[in-house]
Parts: structure tokens; C-alpha cells; sequence
């Protein structure tokens, strides 16, 4: 009999690029999909790391990729052209553009570059059709702003990645049809306020994620996370939405594939 989870779960959001895998990547995804974590977005949050994130969603059937550049990062490297995403999106494999976005906490001197890098991801996401990933930290007016003019000058899909700002921002992003993440900070002992916007948001807009190698979930906090806990995180949004494991991840998953329609192209054609 097999002992693999009934469940099955998504790890929205994980960067196995990073050199925290560099020498267990093998175990590290051969560990998630034992613990029911069939499929993992791996993040390229700087394009010139693109060959090494693309080549470590072609070597694991589980892993999908998205690409952009951090807002952390974009003082560091060119500027990306709606162009360049463009075709990186041409990739099977390439399922949503980003991470992008804010952050405010460490980076305020760059905000200008990032507002204006901000607005070509969303503008590639327009185009493409795939789905902005967000990064957001210390600038929820600036964010929410930018979000609701882009959208009205066009749709475009959007998650909220690792989700932990103010309830005002997550109006701001449900009203607009977007998703929110939730990370391993929910898991948090500390994180009530944080549960309690995510318990009032619809539970068909809520995705789960690990943002590993960081925000391990309670109970590995301070360890390296990795998605294979992502079993973590969805146990407790099971709890702050009344529902059973399996029926919480059975919505989160069928939420990821109607956000990520790549990932189901992808899945039939394999």
C-alpha cells in the first residue's frame, strides 16, 4: 500500500535556485512530493539566474518556474523590457511573471525603479496573460495605487505572494479579483491579525506557498524551509477556514490551476 498523502498541494512559491539546495535539491523535491506537494513554482527574482531556474524546472517533472526581478534587486541589474519577459514566457515551463513589486522596509532609496519596473511586469502580465506575482512590504498605499490604475487600464491576473500586510491592501486586491498567499508566517504564534484577514478574504482566492528557504512554518521556525512544509501552512488555513485537510487543498489547488492555466496546458500535454 501506498504511504504518499491522500492530499495533494501546491507550493505556489519556493526559490530552489538558491544555493541553500545546492546540495540536497534531489531530496529536497523528492521530500515534498512524499509529503503530498505535487507541484512547486520555483522564482527567478533576477534574469541573469533565468538559465539556472529554467534548468531546474526542466529537470523536475514538479517544478514550474516565474521570472522577473525583486524590487529588492532592481537597483542591481538593467532594467527587464516587457520585451525580454515576453519571451522568456515562451518557455513551456514559464507560468507567471515576477516576483515584482514594493519594498519599502529595505530598499525605499530605489522606489522610484521599482514603481517604473513594477509597472513592465504588469504590463508583460497584461500581455501574456500569465499571472503577476507580487511582492509587497512597507508601501500598502503606493501598492494598492498602482494595482487599481494598472487594472483599469486593462485586466491582468495577480497573487499576492507571501501575503502579510495590512487588511486595507487585501481589499484593495480582492476587489481587483486578485489571490493572496499565505506563507509560513501564518503559522506563526504571533500572526492572529495576519489569520484573521485571511479568514475574511473568499477561500477560492487564497493560495499557499513556502517562500523557501525562508519563513519555515511552525513547527521547523529558524530552520531552512523547504516545500515539503507547505503541509504546514495549508494545516492551518484548513483551521482558520473550518475545513479538513484534504478539502483545504483540494480548494487551494484548484485555485492555483485557475489562476496558473499554464501549469494545466502543461499537465494535459504530458
Amino acid at each position: 500500500m501506498s504511504s504518499l498523502p491522500k492530499f495533494e498541494l501546491t507550493d505556489s512559491h519556493c526559490h530552489l535556485d538558491f544555493p541553500d539546495f545546492d546540495e540536497s535539491r534531489d531530496e529536497v523535491v523528492a521530500r515534498a512530493v512524499a509529503a503530498g506537494v505535487t507541484r512547486m513554482v520555483t522564482i527567478c527574482t533576477r534574469l541573469p539566474q533565468l538559465a539556472q531556474v529554467q534548468a531546474i524546472s526542466e529537470t523536475y517533472a514538479p517544478v514550474f518556474f516565474a521570472a522577473g526581478t525583486h524590487p529588492m534587486h532592481v537597483a542591481e541589474v538593467p532594467l527587464v523590457s516587457v520585451e525580454e519577459l515576453l519571451t522568456v514566457a515562451q518557455h513551456p515551463k514559464m507560468v507567471g511573471i515576477g516576483e515584482t513589486g514594493l519594498d519599502y522596509h529595505y530598499t525605499s532609496e530605489s522606489r522610484d525603479i521599482q514603481i517604473e519596473s513594477l509597472r513592465i511586469h504588469i504590463e508583460a502580465a497584461r500581455i501574456s496573460g500569465l499571472p503577476l506575482i507580487i511582492h509587497a512590504r512597507a508601501a500598502d498605499e503606493d501598492m494598492a495605487q498602482i494595482l487599481t490604475q494598472e487594472h483599469a487600464k486593462g485586466a491582468y491576473s495577480c497573487v499576492m505572494h507571501c501575503f502579510s500586510s495590512s487588511a486595507e491592501l487585501a481589499q484593495a486586491a480582492l476587489d481587483l479579483g486578485f489571490y493572496l498567499s499565505m506563507s509560513g508566517i501564518a503559522t506563526f504564534k504571533n500572526s492572529g491579525a495576519l489569520r484573521d484577514i485571511f479568514k475574511a478574504a473568499p477561500v477560492d482566492r487564497i493560495l499557499v506557498e513556502t517562500d523557501s528557504p525562508y519563513l519555515a512554518p511552525t513547527p521547523h521556525r529558524g530552520a531552512r524551509n523547504e516545500p515539503g512544509y507547505t503541509v504546514h501552512t495549508a494545516q492551518v488555513g484548513a483551521e482558520i477556514f473550518g475545513l479538513s485537510l484534504d478539502a483545504f487543498a483540494s480548494q487551494t489547488n484548484a485555485n492555483f490551476a485557475r489562476l496558473f492555466t499554464k501549469v494545466n496546458t502543461w499537465e494535459a500535454a504530458a
